[in-house]
């Protein structure tokens, strides 16, 4: 398999409302998570950070421009690798044990990480064997209603206990915009993870599905509206008898 350049490793895509997709194109589409980046007055927000196999401060300039808070969704592999990069770290009260103690096992690396979940190998030295989670105490431990202050922006944290105890989203009211996780994306929702709980997912989808969301940004695929989102929540009560 070919190996992939630092250079090449993140692709950044601005959209509207001062949101920038950043994404790692060389793993396949069912790992891959999107990253997250709002510009705010005070200070900039970034939901999730990726593997961690490629420096994303080093190779992304408008991570590293300001002050940034990083806030983990949650605690597996694909979204806290480079939590450790920055210097405000915040994370559910429920898993910052987790980030700050990761294992393999505990951030779902194994069995996920293998050569297999790639279209080119991350740059050397990286070994999917070897890979594991760098170790990222929090500087804020979050809670159900806590607000994410960017000065002209305010983001309340929604607890969504089920695909895991402390997966989190943020809700913009003023715009509409709702950075979801894995709690809901338009692809296949996963809640069998050694610490999943289906009972949690279903009463956290019955408690969000009349949210006012004007556009969805998911942990995973691509963003959609409003209509898809409640669909998709509908879709999964159904399918658990609720």
């Amino acid at each position: 398999m070919r190996i992939a350049t630092a250079e090449t490793w993140y692709e950044t895509t601005p959209l509207e409302d001062g949101v920038t997709h950043i994404h790692e194109p060389f793993i396949k589409a069912f790992y891959r998570c999107n990253i997250w980046h709002v510009r705010g007055r005070d200070r900039d927000l970034l939901v999730d950070s990726g593997m961690g196999v490629v420096s994303l401060k080093e190779q992304v300039t408008l991570v590293s421009e300001r002050a940034c808070l990083a806030v983990a969704s949650h605690t597996h592999f694909d979204h806290i690798g480079c939590h450790h990069e920055f210097a405000e770290r915040l994370v559910h009260r429920d898993e910052a044990a987790l980030m700050a103690e990761p294992t393999r096992g505990n951030t779902l690396a194994d069995p996920y990480v293998t050569d297999e979940i790639f279209t080119r190998l991350p740059p050397a030295p990286y070994s999917s064997p070897d890979y594991a989670v760098t170790a990222a105490q929090a500087t804020r431990e979050l809670d159900d209603g806590d607000l994410i202050d960017l000065g002209d922006r305010h983001f309340e944290v929604i607890h969504t206990p089920g695909h895991s105890p402390g997966e989190i989203m943020l809700w913009e009211a003023e715009s509409g915009i709702l950075f979801s996780g894995d709690t809901v994306y338009d692809g296949p929702l996963i809640d069998d993870t050694y610490h999943s709980d289906v009972p949690a997912y279903v009463e956290s989808m019955a408690r969000i599905v009349d949210l006012p969301v004007r556009v969805v940004h998911g942990g995973h695929f691509p963003s959609f509206d409003g209509t898809r989102y409640r669909e998709l929540i509908r879709a999964y009560l159904e399918e658990k008898g609720a």
